[in-house]
């Protein structure tokens, strides 16, 4: 059964339903947390061996369950929902991309848009954090997972689109500060929770309208091969973070056919001008003061990695 864990300023928590024990670890690091499952268990145990106790979840300042520095890479376009609003067809390449860890805020923190952000967009994406070294040239299967990956957490991969798109910089527009909001929980795995993570559900509103609603079966790259190709050219350590990529419904989509052919003529700079402006009067982008809830879990509840409430505002 998994374990839902949560870290605060004062140590690290183990959570039942809505209260939370602390852990008896000297562990700073999501690495060292990760290295004392005893003391995790520890706590698992005072907890349901005495129903009520603990300190009430909103009574504390909840940070970001993995620390930093750590390693955050991410798939891109890697579901068939995102694939159809981004305009591909046929088959889709895995990529990958890294982000700074600097950019990992925690699940309640405000979300802050850069002052020359003009289009500031959304992603959920269930975030795999390694719990063993994943050396250059392993081949992973689904039975290996349990032997990689500790737990998953809820992530948004907050994008300036606006920077991504006219630099075709994955990296600097992906990675400013309060760019990867993280937690609430790490919801620890058991070999036996691996099944389930197809059923995991990735919901995300804005302001209370959902905006991204699908599960990980619409995955196109899954775990177990992702890994494996990351691992042809990549090292992970244990507290290192893979978010996994994003289903559809995010502000960005790709124009129409008719409109992707008439851009295609134009000069570069025009052509970004025209698109820029077009992109300026859609809603969908994230303003001061929009309230973005993300949310994973499955329908049965077996897995429930909690919710991000995360408002957006504006560098000072």
């Amino acid at each position: 059964m998994s374990t839902n864990v949560l870290r605060t300023a004062e140590g690290w928590w183990v959570v039942r339903d809505d209260r939370a024990v602390p852990v008896a670890t000297g562990a700073v690091t999501t690495a060292e947390l990760i290295a004392d499952r005893d003391a995790v268990t520890g706590a698992v145990r005072e907890a349901a061996a005495s129903p009520g106790a603990g300190t009430p979840i909103g009574e504390l300042a909840v940070l970001p369950p993995v620390t930093v520095p750590c390693r955050v890479v991410a798939q891109m376009v890697n579901y068939h929902s995102h694939a159809r609003d981004s305009g591909f067809t046929g088959d889709i390449p895995p990529a990958f991309f890294r982000k700074a860890s600097g950019s990992i805020s925690g699940p309640h923190d405000s979300v802050v848009r850069p002052p020359h952000v003009r289009l500031l967009d959304y992603e959920i994406e269930l975030g795999l954090v390694m719990g063993a070294r994943l050396p250059v040239g392993a081949v992973v299967g689904d039975g290996d997972l349990p032997s990689y990956v500790a737990g998953v957490v809820v992530t948004n991969d907050v994008s300036a689109r606006d920077v991504q798109l006219s630099k075709t910089q994955f990296y600097e527009s992906k990675s400013y500060p309060t760019f990867t909001p993280t937690g609430p929980f790490l919801t620890l795995l058991d070999p036996d929770d691996f099944a389930h993570l197809l059923d995991l559900r990735l919901r995300l509103s804005v302001n209370g309208d959902l905006r991204q609603d699908r599960t990980v079966a619409d995955m196109i790259v899954r775990p177990a091969e992702a890994l494996t190709l990351l691992a042809r050219f990549q090292t992970l350590a244990p507290g290192d973070l893979l978010l996994t990529g994003t289903p559809g419904g995010t502000a960005l989509k790709a124009p129409p056919k008719a409109v992707e052919k008439i851009g295609a003529l134009l000069p570069p700079a025009m052509k970004w001008k025209a698109f820029f402006r077009s992109q300026a009067r859609n809603p969908r982008y994230l303003r001061e003061g929009d309230l973005i809830t993300a949310s994973i879990a499955t329908a049965n509840g077996r897995l429930d990695l909690g919710e991000q409430r995360t408002s957006v505002v504006d560098a000072r």
